[in-house]
């Protein structure tokens, strides 16, 4: 019998029935559910789903912003032997009859409001779904049924009748699908069997701590449909047995995080940014003494880091000089963040520079890169906390092999490389070749194996005078200033390079002035550029990319082709 994630989790209420499982934001409050009743409720939603005709290898719809039945949903369709897909709340009512209907979902398990509308508006174009689920109401339209509804019908189904399909449970049946943002076409369904799923679980344990306290736990909030946050909010507290702590809203997140101080917070590179701007911000209106200390505590978190992260041991000199810069400016930005308690602090999903990088180290906010993607059911490579190089994405998980193409496209393998895109035979031929994982992006290997991301080969831009440029440097150096919010790089075909700019949304100065301080900016950063890849014109564009806007996926990654269509007018005005 395979020890499947389904059988990891449910082990949780023998071994700590009544510690805290989750807790959700209620009437001011967050009341916690325990892990005697979390297995309870999952497997009696799973027993529900095999009620409502769910068979071996159907797959069950999940769509919504992340609450307990959104996991549970997950966890009582691979117990019952289906398969879960996960939705974006975002997504247009099109792209969702496109997921729904591609997976052939049988089950739908939504949220009420704008998503339950819009799967109900193309629900006549899905002939496999013959039910759905509302996570978070009682009263419900026509045709559809509540949770407490679903769980009532759980109990006409023996717990025996769930035993046996727990127990069919093989490591290369069908886990999950878990479909692509789509940032150069139609979303594909990436294919990650069970043993896949224990394997990058498994993986997964160098990012939490050595010793996980008793009462360790988690923020959720970023796409539960994204690997990344599935893994966290999931697949690791199922198997490790961490608590789940739900943010009300993306809005209500910061607040959140400072009432549950996680003891681990991942977040995308734009959250980081963000937190990097305001502390940037705040600490440049210091003057005197204030400013004189600040600017020491954050030379002595940065050589302390430095030697921390780099394996070495800080003298007995920078420790005591660290522990005093923590009391009069690290615990208080810790505290005001939420981040008191975290021992872990990790950036994912997109890239981020170096600069955000070394700035948030010396604020004693060291954080972890971890790389990886969906094909390879999320964990590929990670810095360590004594093993970290800024700029690089660190070195790979264990069990994890790595090598360079000759066309410097980053090939991996591992038990958590998934068996390909559903029904897609010819894009799953393209990415597993030779036994290994063409991952798409391009990159280096230095001497000790930390890995280093330059770019993606789709991305790549050829000017009109044939040469090969990465965008994702130049975009990451620009962002560096304050006032920029999002950069594209322009130049596909194109006599030279220019760039969009996004100002900031808090940005207060007129769009020239704005501009003219940028341009000083780029023109500083052409100094380390060669001449091919120096950017010669930009343009600030009137309004800030959005996933509603179509220029973001929903975990925040460019949309390319649909940026330069859109903005067609600029660039042609940049070229013209």
């Amino acid at each position: 019998m395979m020890d499947s994630i389904p059988r990891q989790f449910m082990a949780w209420a023998d071994r700590k029935p009544d510690a805290t499982a989750f807790a959700v934001k209620q009437d001011g409050e967050w009341k916690q559910s325990t892990w005697k009743q979390y297995v309870e409720e999952v497997r009696l939603a799973a027993r529900g789903f095999m009620a409502l005709g769910l068979e071996p290898g159907q797959s069950v719809g999940i769509m919504g912003f992340n609450r307990p039945q959104w996991t549970m949903s997950d966890l009582a369709a691979m117990s019952s032997q289906g398969v879960p897909v996960g939705v974006y709340s975002s997504c247009s009512a099109k792209q969702t009859a496109y997921i729904l209907g591609h997976a052939g979902a049988r089950l739908a398990v939504v949220e009420s409001g704008n998503v339950l509308d819009r799967v109900l508006s193309v629900r006549d174009e899905l002939p496999d779904l013959k039910h759905v689920i509302v996570m978070d109401a009682e009263e419900t339209p026509d045709g559809t049924m509540s949770w407490s509804a679903l769980l009532e019908m759980g109990r006409s189904v023996e717990e025996e009748a769930l035993e046996e399909r727990l127990s069919a449970i093989r490591p290369d049946d069908l886990g999950t699908l878990i479909y692509t943002s789509g940032t150069t076409g139609p979303p594909k369904g990436s294919m990650l069997s069970h043993g896949n799923l224990a394997a990058a679980t498994l993986m997964g344990r160098e990012l939490l701590p050595v010793e996980i306290r008793e009462d360790a736990r988690l923020l959720s909030y970023l796409p539960m449909a994204h690997a990344a946050e599935r893994a966290l909010t999931l697949l690791g507290p199922s198997a490790f047995g961490v608590a789940i702590y739900y943010a009300e809203s993306i809005e209500r997140m910061p607040a959140n995080l400072v009432e549950v101080q996680p003891d681990v917070f991942l977040g995308v590179p734009r959250v980081w940014e963000k937190i990097h701007a305001g502390l940037t911000a705040k600490l440049a209106e210091a003057t005197g003494t204030k400013a004189r200390v600040a600017n020491w505590s954050r030379d002595v978190g940065l050589a302390y880091h430095s030697a921390v992260t780099s394996g070495g041991n800080p003298s007995p000199a920078l420790k005591l000089k660290y522990a005093l810069a923590s009391k009069l400016l690290f615990s208080r930005i810790r505290a005001a963040l939420g981040l008191s308690r975290a021992q872990v602090l990790l950036t994912g999903a997109a890239p981020i520079s170096e600069e955000v990088l070394r700035d948030l180290a010396s604020l004693d906010l060291p954080l972890r890169e971890v790389y990886g993607q969906t094909e390879g059911s999320g964990p590929t490579t990670n810095n360590k906390p004594e093993a970290t190089r800024w700029g690089s994405v660190g070195q790979p998980f264990a069990g994890v092999e790595l090598k360079i193409a000759d066309d410097d496209e980053i090939l991996m393998r591992s038990d958590a490389v998934f068996q390909g895109y559903y029904k897609d035979a010819e894009s799953t031929a393209d990415v597993l070749r030779g036994g290994w994982l063409h991952t798409g992006d391009l990159g280096y290997l230095d001497e000790d194996g930390y890995l280093y991301v330059t770019g993606r080969k789709k991305e790549i831009i050829i000017t009109a005078g044939g040469k090969n440029i990465s965008p994702r440097n130049i975009e990451e150096a620009v962002k560096t200033h304050a006032l920029v919010n999002e950069a594209v790089v322009i130049g596909d075909r194109k006599p030279f390079l220019s760039i969009l700019v996004c100002l900031e949304p808090e940005a207060e100065l007129p769009a020239d002035e704005a501009k003219a301080k940028i341009w000083e900016h780029v023109e500083r950063m052409n100094q380390n550029l060669s001449k091919v890849e120096q950017v010669k014109k930009i343009a600030v564009l009137p309004t800030v990319f959005s996933v509603e806007g179509g220029e973001l996926t929903p975990t925040l990654k460019l949309r390319r082709s649909v940026i330069v269509d859109k903005y067609s007018r600029e660039i042609d005005a940049i070229y013209g």
